[in-house]
């Protein structure tokens, strides 16, 4: 699998021809979105590279490295608005924090020192991340924020209202 992801690199690098891009996103955004592979979040909004800084993990949570990743995102590259994309049918609601917990530690030997962020209301997930966001002292630009959720048999984003 990887020689082929690798083989697929040169022949991606054959035909590069956009040069060197701005390091700072041109249209000074953040997104935060899960890392579900259905999501192509370039193709879903219409984005070029070097347009957008986008920060996935999963379900999309405001965990403290996204919030260190964001802070970092508009102190030091210039954006100052963030989106907030959340989806149907994630992974993370077909778990509880307590069931996932209680399977790594049997596993492991150890609970994990993270939170497991599992939930069952996709928008008020979104709600309670943007929360998080607006209320973070760490960030400059905390009141250009907006939630969305993401259908993935649809491709439709929905705007949710903080």
């Amino acid at each position: 699998m990887a020689d082929d992801l690798l083989a697929n690199n040169l022949a991606f690098a054959a035909r590069h021809d956009r040069g060197h891009l701005d390091v700072r996103p041109s249209l000074r955004l953040a997104i935060v979105t899960c890392m579900d592979s259905r999501l192509d979040v370039f193709a879903a909004l219409g984005l070029g590279d070097g347009q957008a800084h986008i920060l996935r993990n999963a379900g999309g949570v405001i965990t403290d490295d996204v919030i260190r990743s964001l802070a970092i995102s508009q102190r030091r590259l210039g954006t100052e608005e963030v989106m907030l994309i959340h989806h149907t049918d994630c992974g993370l609601q077909l778990i509880t924090d307590d069931g996932f917990r209680a399977e790594l530690q049997e596993t492991t030997g150890m609970a994990p020192s993270f939170a497991i962020e599992s939930f069952t209301d996709v928008e008020k997930d979104v709600r309670q991340s943007i929360a998080r966001v607006r209320h973070s002292p760490f960030l400059l630009h905390r009141d250009r924020v907006r939630g969305l959720v993401y259908d993935v048999d649809t491709g439709v984003l929905r705007e949710v209202d903080a």
